[in-house]
């Protein structure tokens, strides 16, 4: 170790003993605030239209909504009284200033591989750089029993945490351990694109392979050229990450938008660069029902001579998926699903959103449309005007036209993603209850059978 990493582990080693109030200076701030930012804090501690890093946004997950906190520097509804010891515990072991357990919807699980620097720097922006907010947000979580029990978590945390800072690996590029340590870390990409156990642990055995978050699905992108991103180039991952366009691979929606817009787009051109290069270098997951890649599909195609100059039916269900699209999307995406010159509305074919067998992102945008930060909005929402039979047509007309023609969508997968708040998935509830019922019949017929051989001697 040098002496400038040991001054610094030095300087870590006494904040995290300190006080709550205690005076960093601007650069340490402005730094602490890039980190938070990486982190992503504001995307789901703000709600919308209120004020950030208040909390208050009801985050969808399998047991249902948890709402986030207020992590303000407010002494009485925020986390102004925490002390960087606490505020390090929160990020690195989720345990709350009163020591109680934080959801792992707060993605501690991956801001445990920040080292201790980066989290003095950011606790010196929390403290010192986020405007103060004292309210309470207008509604807490309530999750079901036995997840109400916060204490459980202490079982899960002991079985599936590792809260080991990340490790440098010496056999690779410094760029590399950036990339992994901002990727593996504060970016959390893991958090949202593993798959989940029974128990809700990432399966580490298929890291990275895609998962579905909130309702949709986020992709893989291990380095697999067919199941992953290993076809797209480190300047078309960075191009995407910076919210540009990328012609040929479809825009970025729902949660990887907000995760642009607040997160990586802020974030420096050699960050990016080691993001997309460790990235690139994860070991491939492949699904082998996948025969080509989510960009390969569809091509340049015509069907509406079919449908124009024909009536349509009194009964607006009964409209077919071309004459659905003829109506709501030619007029942007053109006759052909072409789109318009440089991306800027993105031609069907050849996108992303219509080429993955989970068909989840495409009804999720036609439904709530992709909405963007900072940017102009372009694709607009249609749940108030097509009714689940509609968008079911029209979902459909487009894979089968322009994108997976292998791929479909249901009239139930439609109603279940129109409202958010009904996404999640009750089957956890239930296994767990389940699991808790015979883990106590196991017991008391333990302590029965105790019991009777007591008697019997």
């Amino acid at each position: 170790m040098n002496k400038t990493m040991m001054k610094s582990s030095w300087l870590a080693a006494v904040l995290l003993a300190a006080a709550p109030a205690f005076a960093a200076d601007s650069n340490e701030i402005e730094r602490g605030r890039y980190l938070a930012t990486a982190g992503d804090c504001i995307a789901c501690h703000t709600a919308a239209g209120g004020k950030e890093m208040a909390g208050g946004l009801a985050l969808a997950s399998p047991l249902g909504p948890i709402v986030s906190t207020n992590i303000t520097p407010s002494k009485t509804h925020g986390i102004g009284n925490y002390s960087l010891e606490q505020f390090s515990d929160a990020l690195r072991h989720g345990k709350r200033a009163d020591g109680a357990n934080l959801y792992p919807a707060m993605p501690y699980t991956a801001y445990a591989k920040t080292t201790d620097e980066d989290i003095a720097a950011m606790y010196a922006y929390f403290m010192q750089g986020v405007s103060a907010v004292d309210a309470a947000p207008a509604q807490q979580t309530d999750l079901p029993f036995p997840f109400s029990i916060r204490a459980s978590l202490s079982v899960w945390n002991a079985l599936f945490h590792d809260a080991t800072p990340y490790q440098p690996v010496a056999s690779q590029t410094p760029e590399w351990n950036r990339g992994a340590y901002l990727s593996q870390g504060l970016a959390h990409c893991t958090t949202c694109h593993t798959p989940r156990t029974t128990l809700m642990a990432e399966d580490n055995l298929r890291a990275l392979s895609g998962a579905e978050v909130g309702g949709w699905y986020a992709p893989n992108i291990t380095s697999d050229a067919v199941s992953g991103i290993g076809g797209w180039s480190v300047q078309e991952l960075v191009t995407y990450m910076q919210g540009q366009p990328v012609p040929g691979k479809g825009p970025a929606a729902g949660p990887m938008a907000e995760a642009i817009d607040h997160s990586l787009k802020h974030l420096t051109a050699q960050d990016l660069q080691a993001i997309a290069v460790y990235i690139k270098s994860v070991p491939a997951v492949t699904d082998a029902k996948l025969k080509q890649s989510a960009d390969s599909f569809g091509q340049q195609t015509d069907a509406l001579e079919t449908v124009r100059g024909t009536a349509w039916p009194k009964e607006h269900d009964a409209l077919t998926g071309a004459q659905i699209y003829d109506g709501y999307c030619a007029s942007c995406h053109q006759a052909q699903g072409q789109g318009t010159e440089g991306d800027g509305l993105p031609a069907l074919f050849k996108n992303t959103s219509l080429g993955h067998s989970n068909t989840n992102n495409l009804v999720q945008v036609v439904l709530h449309g992709i909405h963007r930060v900072g940017v102009d909005s372009v694709m607009p929402a249609f749940a108030h005007e097509l009714s689940d039979k509609q968008v079911t047509s029209l979902s459909n007309y487009m894979l089968a036209s322009y994108g997976n023609p292998e791929a479909k969508v249901t009239e139930a997968q439609v109603a279940k993603l129109r409202d958010p708040a009904t996404s999640s998935d009750s089957g956890l509830v239930t296994l767990v209850r389940v699991g808790m019922v015979l883990g106590a019949l196991v017991v008391l017929s333990l302590i029965g059978w105790l019991l009777v051989r007591r008697r019997k001697g």
